[in-house]
């Protein structure tokens, strides 16, 4: 049996490479957020409007899920040449990202309690006031999510050229999960300005509480995306990726591709776009060796860590 080990580049060549426009993004947000959230929970109590006061909770988690976001880049900077993270720490972001859509859940369940709540007691509200503060909870929405947009095109822009040949797009993960938070508030800020305006207009105070169960159920959708997504990363569910079939396809156009086959394989992400991966080949091919395999997979720029092993078929 021949075995090979290879990093293409070195450990903080591949696993340190930060976001600092996201990492200052993200601080700008959380302090915007953690105002607002304070302004639209009094507002929400003075006024009576459940929309407006569930609006406002569920800002407050943001405001901690945004912190926790970027608190995580602060982080994976100040450790990422550590050497005991074997794959640098990226994945302290994906965890970020992780807690948020936990807390998006248990924001969501938290609007659907006090929604029901008011159904079933009605309270009166004071609708103008209120729309005013709704509205510029929009207004303050929007100025956060073109921060954190405007981050990620700095940060896109920033690796385009060194990924000219690379065929899959990644994300930002962490910095995704505070953009997500954001845009759930602004959609909560949007049902709140109308269940607001069809109670002053037409005197339908129900509307209040039914757009706070409906703003949930959104803020739940969301939530589970990102968790999917970030789940994914955390436990390594990577052989669906379609690096996984170009790993494949570098053993089919191998010399002898008939004496050749698979027997195991194994490919996780180590980084946002840098994949590992653990190879076992049967051959027939007594001239292959495991610097050759390597040759040929070193052409997808993707796959920065290597572990090839050959067995020969007559062994």
């Amino acid at each position: 049996m021949l075995a090979h080990k290879a990093s293409r580049l070195t450990h903080h060549h591949i696993f340190s490479k930060g976001n600092p426009a996201a990492e200052r993004g993200t601080r700008a947000v959380m302090w915007i957020t953690a105002t607002m959230m304070v302004v639209e929970i009094a507002a929400g109590w003075w006024f009576n409007s459940m929309a407006l006061l569930a609006d406002g909770w569920h800002m407050s988690s943001h405001a901690f899920a945004i912190g926790l976001s970027a608190f995580a880049y602060a982080a994976a900077r100040r450790y990422a040449s550590d050497p005991r993270f074997t794959f640098g720490t990226w994945k302290i972001e994906i965890l970020a990202g992780f807690a948020s859509a936990i807390f998006l859940l248990g924001v969501a369940g938290m609007m659907v309690f006090e929604s029901v709540a008011r159904l079933f007691s009605p309270q009166a509200i004071n609708y103008q006031d209120a729309i005013i503060v709704a509205v510029v909870g929009l207004l303050v929405n929007v100025v956060c999510a073109l921060i954190l947009g405007h981050a990620h095109e700095d940060h896109h822009h920033g690796h385009e050229h060194a990924h000219d040949e690379h065929p899959h797009h990644h994300h930002d993960l962490n910095l995704k999960s505070a953009y997500v938070h954001v845009i759930a508030d602004a959609a909560t800020s949007v049902l709140a300005i109308v269940a607001l305006t069809g109670g002053l207009m037409y005197g339908w105070s129900w509307l209040d509480p039914v757009m706070g169960i409906v703003g949930a159920i959104l803020v739940a959708i969301w939530a589970r995306g990102l968790l999917m997504e970030t789940g994914k990363v955390l436990l390594d569910r990577e052989m669906d990726h379609p690096v996984v079939d170009e790993i494949r396809e570098v053993v089919e156009l191998l010399d002898k591709p008939d004496e050749t086959i698979i027997s195991d394989l194994h490919v996780w992400r180590v980084g946002k776009s840098a994949y590992a991966c653990a190879i076992s080949l049967v051959t027939n091919n007594a001239a292959l060796t495991p610097e050759q395999v390597r040759e040929q997979l070193s052409r997808h720029e993707e796959i920065v860590h290597t572990t090839i092993e050959i067995h020969r078929m007559t062994e």
